[in-house]
């Protein structure tokens, strides 16, 4: 349960019946994006295949309401080698951060990245990394205001379906909390 929020969230680690949530959650996601000229993610870019391996490599977590209803969540990855290349294991990588909109309670981005970053501090891992576009200037401003900073580029990340594109890779050390 997280606490503090407008209304509280209860996250639990996704399994194959929530696939249908999660593809819902990220078109939506999308959708926004797109209305709000932000090219990063397209409507059906990750189906239930994508989450059921991203589950099966790593972690997904999904938050709901006390009700129930699905209103966010996130992928945590214990390596990232595309964008980051080889590591130590000093990291936890935070991919797919969605909120919908819509319904989720005030603050639930923030939670859940607080949440990906006790559960990679739990781990002994001292850093959270992520990547995002880097023509997405709303999204940079808001890991910045989270804590995180800039610590390189990657020219030429591809997702496996559109053509590369530059993605600016943030970290941020995970203190004692």
């Amino acid at each position: 349960m997280i606490d503090g929020m407008t209304s509280p969230l209860v996250l639990d680690l996704a399994d194959d019946s929530d696939l249908p949530a999660l593809t819902s959650l990220y078109d939506g996601a999308a959708r926004w994006m797109l209305d709000h000229g932000i090219d990063q993610w397209q409507p059906g870019g990750k189906d239930a295949e994508h989450f059921r391996l991203r589950m099966k490599e790593g972690e997904v977590w999904l938050a709901r309401t006390a009700g129930g209803e699905a209103v966010g969540a996130y992928e945590l990855w214990w390596q990232d080698e595309p964008a980051w290349g080889p590591q130590p294991p000093v990291a936890g990588y935070v991919h797919r951060l969605m909120v919908d909109r819509a319904a989720a309670p005030s603050g639930t981005g923030k939670a859940l990245l607080d949440h990906a970053e006790e559960r990679i501090a739990a781990n002994g891992r001292p850093l959270c990394r992520l990547d995002c576009r880097s023509d997405n200037a709303v999204l940079l401003r808001y890991y910045q205001a989270a804590g995180y900073a800039v610590v390189g580029e990657l020219a030429t990340k591809t997702d496996g379906g559109s053509a590369p594109y530059a993605v600016t890779l943030m970290e941020r050390a995970l203190g004692p909390r």
